[in-house]
């Protein structure tokens, strides 16, 4: 991958449980535009957290080097969340178009509960990341 200083390391993970192929789909499609080199894990079907509905979520991780700062990361994740239709009242019908989290920016975990999840730790590993980020 990519060793330029100037480049931050940025790991997402992308989770949708409404219309997921279509939504991953566009996910991968808009990020691949945006950051090049990107890496795809295989998607995985986890068992919905915290929801009463129990529609499986397709999730997937990714892996790419920006020179964008990590804000400028996380607005640009919230635009392709809302071009794929993602709506405030959506959490509510627990219904979840489009998701993507910035997990790791540099070498700083972001969301350390997501990070631990047994999915992203195995698409972590299918892309050889090294685990002993602190």
């Amino acid at each position: 991958m990519d060793n330029n200083p100037t480049h931050h390391q940025c790991i997402v993970c992308i989770g949708s449980n409404y219309h997921k192929r279509e939504n991953l789909a566009f996910a991968r499609q808009k990020l691949s535009e945006l950051f090049s080199a990107i890496c795809f894990a295989p998607e995985q079907e986890t068992q919905p957290l915290y929801f009463k509905n129990q529609t499986l979520f397709s999730n997937q991780v990714a892996i790419f080097f920006s020179e964008k700062r990590e804000e400028e990361v996380i607005k640009i994740l919230k635009e392709i969340e809302r071009f794929a239709g993602r709506q405030p009242g959506d959490k509510e019908e627990e219904k979840v178009c489009l998701d993507i989290d910035l997990l790791l920016y540099d070498n700083r975990i972001l969301k350390p509960e997501d990070w631990e999840r047994e999915y992203v730790q195995q698409s972590l590993s299918s892309l050889h990341f090294p685990l002993c980020i602190k």
